[in-house]
């Protein structure tokens, strides 16, 4: 269940990040790169996540 693992720890970082977004938009002095940073990072986690639920998927098939 290591892959389990790895997907639970990514989906904490993923809303980790969510949270961090947020917060960056509701302030307004907020540098635009930095908010495009956080969604780049997000996006990555996301992708990694629906890879490893993938790889997972067929492992059980």
């Amino acid at each position: 269940m290591a892959i389990q693992a790895h997907l639970v720890e990514l989906e904490r970082k993923h809303k980790v990040l969510e949270n961090e977004l947020h917060e960056a938009l509701v302030h307004l002095s907020t540098d635009d790169l930095q908010i495009l940073e956080l969604k780049r990072r997000k996006l990555m986690v996301k992708d990694e996540i629906e890879r490893l639920r993938h790889t997972a998927g067929e492992t059980l098939h």
